[in-house]
């Protein structure tokens, strides 16, 4: 009797797969994925709220920062001039910024033509367990952040037609071949070993040299050195410093791509960084201009986030902090060498600040990697040697590629529109010259 029991209940069993391997074919059929294909909804989350993280930085953040750093009659123009800045990127990079950066990898130089409009996403990103819509996304928050932060070098004399046009060609010519070769694939990260863990040379370094260059071809504003440009609004300055501390959080941790102990390790560096930046900036203005001040409070915080954003997921938090202090010296200094000792015009420091600090951090990785300093450790085959080399390179290149390939942007944009205001509209203000409003009433 036991036997027969037995029989019956192996019957049962089989008959009841039977009728659920059909099922589960269907559902598996109907839904385009195995369970090795579906992405993972923590991660997801993660990578959504980081994405409004990083558009927080960009929208509220960037312009509140960048426009109290401006006269008052100027404010309205650099907050119309970011985000219309962010609004071209994102419609560009959803139709051909993307698949120039991350699309199928090629020859190394740039993404294959599979995902233009972002067409022929797949389920799940490469290498990660975030469906490639979410990752898309994440990216478009750096594509679009990257060409504004840009707008710190042009304040009050370029012309805002020229600037959005000019803006659209960088992203495709500098900011998406950059992405390609080191996050997507390319040929410095696969060919060099060239590290970036969230954007010390793809956004920053990009974007202060490129701001350079302009700042240079544009030519300096009426009256500087000589005149006094002061902020109009040190309060709105913190306020947009306070913001972009905090997104900043969503575009390094995010940079994980995992909400894990990697994107975990990366806040508190990038908290780290900027918090030893931001202090030692107030002891140097307290023994260089005899009071800390807080426009250097925010722009020192600026200076170690964008230090410690190449190296964040990589090194130690005491090793993060080196990185603030030396942020802060480095770009202090280097302030002083572009506007007094070179006269170059890059009214908002975007170079000195962003290019400098992500210039500085992303060499820097190469030492504080090692395991000895805390770090994550060198990929198989590499030393502090060859990482050095690596990073010094994949700099060197990239820096060399934005001021080529950003003087013929400006120079191709401005044979249809002119890349500065005129005198007069210059005096006025580009509030009232370029947009016919102001945000204050004037005497």
């Amino acid at each position: 009797m036991e036997g027969s029991s037995v029989i019956r209940k192996m019957l049962a069993v089989a008959a009841g797969l039977a009728l659920v391997a059909p099922l589960a074919a269907h559902a598996q059929a109907a839904g385009g994925m195995t369970m090795a294909d579906a992405a993972d909804s923590g991660d997801t989350a993660w990578i959504l709220i980081s994405s409004a993280l990083v558009l927080l930085m960009a929208m509220p953040g960037l312009t509140l920062f960048y426009g109290g750093l401006v006269r008052a009659k100027g404010f309205l123009a650099v907050v119309v001039q970011v985000g219309a800045i962010a609004a071209v990127a994102s419609v560009l990079w959803v139709m051909v910024g993307y698949t120039l950066a991350f699309g199928n990898v090629t020859s190394g130089w740039l993404g294959g033509g599979n995902a233009w409009m972002l067409n022929d996403l797949g389920n799940v990103r490469a290498h990660t367990t975030i469906p490639e819509s979410a990752f898309a996304l994440f990216q478009m928050c750096f594509a679009l952040i990257t060409p504004a932060l840009m707008a710190g070098a042009w304040v009050d004399r370029a012309r805002f037609g020229w600037v959005i046009g000019f803006c659209a060609l960088w992203g495709l010519m500098v900011y998406a071949p950059v992405a390609h070769w080191i996050w997507g694939g390319g040929w410095l990260a696969t060919k060099l070993g060239t590290l970036d863990f969230a954007g010390g040379i793809v956004v920053h370094t990009t974007a202060g040299v490129s701001a350079l260059v302009v700042a240079i071809l544009l030519g300096k504003r009426a009256g500087f050195p000589r005149t006094l440009m002061l902020p109009h609004s040190p309060a709105l300055t913190m306020a947009g410093a306070a913001l972009l501390w905090v997104g900043w959080f969503g575009f390094n941790g995010g940079s994980a791509l995992a909400a894990n102990d990697d994107a975990a390790s990366a806040i508190i560096n990038t908290h780290m960084g900027a918090c030893a930046a931001a202090l030692v900036w107030l002891l140097v203005e307290k023994f260089t201009v005899g009071k800390p001040t807080s426009v250097g409070f925010a722009t020192g915080a600026i200076a170690g986030l964008a230090t410690i954003t190449p190296a964040a997921g990589f090194v130690s938090p005491g090793a993060a902090m080196l990185f603030g202090v030396a942020a802060a010296l480095v770009c202090y200094s280097m302030i002083q060498l572009v506007k007094s000792r070179l006269h170059i015009d890059d009214s908002l420091d975007v170079f000195a600040v962003h290019g400098m600090g992500g210039i500085l951090g992303s060499i820097m990785l190469a030492v504080f990697i090692s395991p000895t300093f805390g770090g994550t450790g060198y990929a198989e085959g590499m030393s502090l040697g060859r990482q050095l080399f690596a990073q010094v390179a994949g700099v060197g290149v990239v820096a060399l590629w934005s001021a080529v390939a950003t003087a013929i942007c400006a120079l191709m944009v401005s044979m249809v529109i002119p890349m500065r205001v005129s005198e007069d509209d210059e005096r006025t203000g580009l509030d009232l010259a370029s947009h016919g409003e102001r945000a204050w009433e004037f005497d």
